[in-house]
């Protein structure tokens, strides 16, 4: 038996920006109030479409469930989803063969486009670099109306650089903001929880047929938990430590 651990990097901001996440989590009620509205945004990529080659066996008392061990496999899609920390809501949602910075700014324009209407929006997300590409930086500036240079990526400017980008993305006064977690610590991001939820009670008990039938099972699953399922989760952790 193998057990692992994990020694994170050296980063002395990593506590503040803990704390940070927690109190956008915390204000999201009140800026809701305001027009503004915070988002938990992240990808589930490389899920399989399986099909199994015989039909599981029905539950019984008592018995774990059993199926079939052998199957056919029909492809993978990667989902990029987003969702509203005060309704629990998915917005949204992208399905798609690649996971690429297009991708994702794609789908970060479909949920700022579900309410034309919002002052402000906040997305919590990771430090993947599509998270900070040039093409997000330029949608950002365009939105927000920012008139400066933005520079060249990889010469000068806000675009030569990744922590130069995700500065100006973490721009507070900008019409998106993104606010984004330590690395290794994607369980600050509440989005996880929910992607939890999604493969325990659809993608660990399915068999899909194809990529097609993928998309639709899980797009299916997000619209039924839209309609009967969704709410705030109750986020308690407040970047102090769980031990003493």
């Amino acid at each position: 038996m193998i057990r692992y651990w994990l020694t994170p990097p050296v980063d002395p901001q990593r506590e503040e920006t803990i704390r940070t996440v927690c109190q956008v989590y915390h204000d999201a009620p009140a800026l809701a109030k305001r027009g503004e509205r915070t988002v938990s945004t992240d990808e589930l990529t490389g899920v399989q479409a399986l099909e199994r080659k015989y039909p599981r066996l029905p539950l019984a008392s008592g018995h774990v469930q059993r199926r079939e061990f052998e199957y056919e496999r029909h492809g993978t899609r990667c989902f990029i989803l987003s969702r509203d920390v005060v309704t629990g809501k998915l917005l949204a949602p992208f399905c798609g063969p690649t996971r690429k910075e297009e991708d994702f700014l794609a789908h970060v324009q479909a949920v700022v486009a579900t309410d034309p209407l919002v002052k402000r929006w906040h997305f919590v997300c990771d430090n993947l670099n599509i998270h900070q590409s040039e093409a997000l930086v330029r949608w950002v500036a365009q939105i927000s109306d920012f008139q400066q240079e933005l520079g060249k990526k990889g010469e000068y400017g806000i675009l030569a650089l990744m922590p130069r980008r995700t500065a100006f993305l973490s721009d507070p006064t900008h019409k998106v903001v993104f606010h984004y977690t330590p690395k290794h610590s994607s369980w600050l991001n509440q989005i996880e929880i929910w992607l939890s939820i999604l493969v325990r009670k659809l993608l660990t008990r399915s068999s899909f047929v194809s990529v097609e039938d993928l998309q639709a099972k899980v797009l299916a699953f997000i619209e039924y938990y839209n309609q009967t399922m969704a709410q705030p989760f109750k986020w308690t952790y407040q970047g102090k430590a769980l031990t003493v």
